[in-house]
């Protein structure tokens, strides 16, 4: 029994190395299904970096400037890192030519996404999922510059309801889409777009609008139940003022002369 127990657990080990600790340890593979799914990039971007934002998915597109291979990874929990789930990757060499998934190497770890293209020079994409109104995202390639595409209707000019970081940003509109751009080098680990609706603008010059009004009214209102009081002060004697003239400028009171 001993020694079925020691077979079975070293049959286990070595189907868990050779598969590359697929589950239990945390790295493996993603599907060629997944990797190969179609899907349409804009290959002329003017920045290293272009994030392509919608709302439940985004589209990275490097230039890999000889680069052998591209390490991405998200931010979790506790500061860890973990893998980026990504899917229709593709290649586009230096003469326009597209590569699919077949021709790219994509493997997963439990700390990160790790892409291999077929060369070093071109253009590296992917697409993987978000969700919300903020796009964080490391900066896998550092000292690069930066762009990020929000969702069609969103906007990031006012600062109570957006947060756009590292600063030195410039933004553009253009096919009624804003492209927040970083033409320097972007030194930070991440970077982040908090966007909002651009309605919601309006929602709020409304909700701000309101409060002023009533505070307005409140202030008018305690003004008056405070002169009000004074009347009522006044009509009693209470705010009479009692001076020494009052009690002969100072002399004796009466009949003590």
């Amino acid at each position: 029994m001993n020694r079925r127990l020691v077979l079975a657990f070293g049959l286990f080990a070595v189907l868990a190395a050779s598969a590359g600790c697929t589950s239990i340890f945390g790295s493996g593979s993603i599907s060629d299904e997944r990797l190969g799914q179609e899907a349409s990039y804009n290959w002329e971007t003017n920045q290293n970096v272009t994030y392509n934002v919608t709302s439940d998915q985004y589209q990275a597109v490097y230039k890999m400037d000889e680069k052998t291979t591209l390490e991405i990874y998200q931010e979790e929990t506790l500061g860890e890192h973990g893998p980026v789930e990504i899917s229709s990757v593709q290649f586009q060499y230096p003469n326009g030519t597209v590569a699919g998934h077949e021709d790219i190497r994509v493997k997963k770890t439990k700390e990160q996404t790790i892409i291999t293209p077929p060369q070093s020079e071109g253009k590296l994409a992917y697409t993987a999922p978000r969700q919300g109104k903020t796009f964080a995202v490391p900066t896998h390639l550092n000292d690069q510059s930066y762009e990020v595409i929000i969702p069609k209707g969103m906007r990031v000019d006012m600062f109570l309801l957006s947060d756009v970081r590292p600063g030195s940003y410039t933004t553009e509109m253009q096919d009624e889409r804003v492209h927040v751009i970083w033409d320097e080098s972007v030194s930070a680990d991440r970077i982040s777009v908090r966007y909002y609706l651009a309605r919601d603008k309006f929602l709020f010059g409304g909700v701000v609008g309101i409060a002023l009004v009533a505070g307005l009214i409140g202030l008018a209102y305690f003004r008056m139940q405070i002169r009000e009081l004074e009347e009522k002060r006044e009509e009693m004697g209470l705010n009479a003022d009692i001076s020494d003239d009052d009690f002969g400028g100072g002399g004796p009171p009466p009949g003590m002369q």
